[in-house]
């Protein structure tokens, strides 16, 4: 999910097991692999009730030794999610783990640090930060970004339910039994009203009207997480707010990611890790976009890049999902270089922003004297423009 508003996932089974972990009838093969397999037939057992009947006991056991030898392989399960969370399983799951050279990291660095340094040069009051959100925005619309940049943020319902119910479901992955979604909102709202974040106050000013219509929305974001995605194992490793940082040109720049949800773990220079952004509403041009930062990030910090990138709308309950490749970082790479120029083009040397309408023109503080914006969302006037 981004740093703006998005989501995060259902709770880890409490038992935890190196190689093993059994959720009623499911057993979830090995530690690092996404992959649910249908537990054996029961143990068949022969006790003896009565002291007379030794001889009939041992035939009993060794019977039930015969069948267990006999027993087929585990084989998927099918049957125990619903076609939503198979969906999200199937595309998740795999036992196929790319390899990647040692030294790609020190590469992606080295090339890195030599194109940003004479563009952080320029920089007059270092450190820069930069965040998916900055180069999404600077690489959409930079008339809509300084604009943005400029504006004093202001907290609302709609922006607040993506935090809320990023909150709700990070407690979610860590927390004990079988809390309903009503119960994580609940806790959600409670610590983030006492929190140091920005947002307790807005939530401290709510009416009881304004806080009952915040925790309904948020609730169905939460349940409708628990109703699609499958239940999360803990030997999956899940991780809610998976935060990665990056440090260039003497401490200068520095890049700053934050992973709704990750699933699994490298083996040595085996990619396992899945990176999960959740989201509201429908697909836009710029969420694989997002993603692929946050794999580079990851790169820079483990060396091994992850397996998978997925992209989760909640609406929708679809997983849409993108294998990482070498070439895949490399790209990712050259547009994070453009896009911190852009960023020293338009804040620093002030360059004139160009323009680029699209679907969230109608949240841009310029639409009112905007005509490309306006165009943009009346269909009569322009019917030709992509929306995102």
């Amino acid at each position: 999910m981004n740093e703006d508003t998005e989501v995060a996932g259902p709770t880890a089974s409490e038992s935890s097991s190196a190689e093993s972990t059994k959720t009623g009838d499911l057993q979830l093969e090995s530690g690092d692999d996404i992959t649910i397999v249908q537990d054996d037939a029961p143990r068949q057992t022969a006790q003896n009730e009565r002291s007379g009947q030794n001889e009939q006991a041992g035939q009993n056991e060794q019977t039930a030794q015969n069948q267990q030898s006999q027993r087929a392989p585990a084989v998927p399960q099918k049957a125990r999610l619903n076609p939503a969370q198979q969906q999200v399983l199937d595309e998740l799951g795999t036992t196929d783990r790319p390899s990647f050279r040692d030294d790609l990291r020190d590469h992606l660095r080295h090339e890195l640090e030599e194109s940003l340094v004479p563009i952080v040069a320029e920089v007059p009051d270092p450190p820069l930060f930069v965040s998916k959100r900055k180069l999404s925005m600077v690489h959409g619309c930079e008339a809509r970004f300084l604009a943005d940049e400029k504006s004093e943020f202001e907290w609302s319902i709609p922006i607040a339910r993506g935090t809320v119910a990023h909150k709700a479901i990070e407690i979610l992955v860590a927390r004990r039994g079988n809390p309903t979604p009503l119960d994580l909102v609940d806790d959600a709202m409670s610590r983030l009203e006492f929190d140091e974040r920005s947002i307790s106050p807005f939530l401290q000013s709510l009416t009881e009207a304004e806080r009952a219509d915040l925790v309904g929305q948020v609730n169905d974001l939460v349940a409708n997480f628990v109703e699609s995605f499958p239940p999360l194992q803990r030997t999956w490793v899940p991780v809610a707010e998976s935060r990665s940082r990056a440090e260039f040109c003497d401490d200068q720049l520095s890049m700053r990611g934050v992973v709704d949800l990750t699933l699994g773990r490298p083996r040595g220079n085996e990619a396992g890790r899945v990176l999960i952004d959740l989201k509201t509403g429908r697909p836009q041009r710029d969420h694989p976009h997002d993603l692929r930062f946050y794999a580079l990030l990851e790169t820079l910090k483990l060396g091994v890049p992850p397996r998978l990138l997925v992209n989760y709308y909640l609406d929708a309950g679809e997983p849409r999902s993108e294998a990482v490749t070498e070439d895949l970082l490399w790209s990712t790479a050259k547009r994070v270089v453009d896009g911190v120029a852009k960023l020293v083009e338009l804040t620093v040397q002030n360059r004139e922003p160009t323009k680029r309408a699209s679907g969230g023109c109608r949240f841009c503080p310029l639409l009112n004297e905007c005509a490309e914006g306006q165009a943009q969302l009346d269909p009569d006037r322009n019917e030709h423009l992509p929306v995102d």
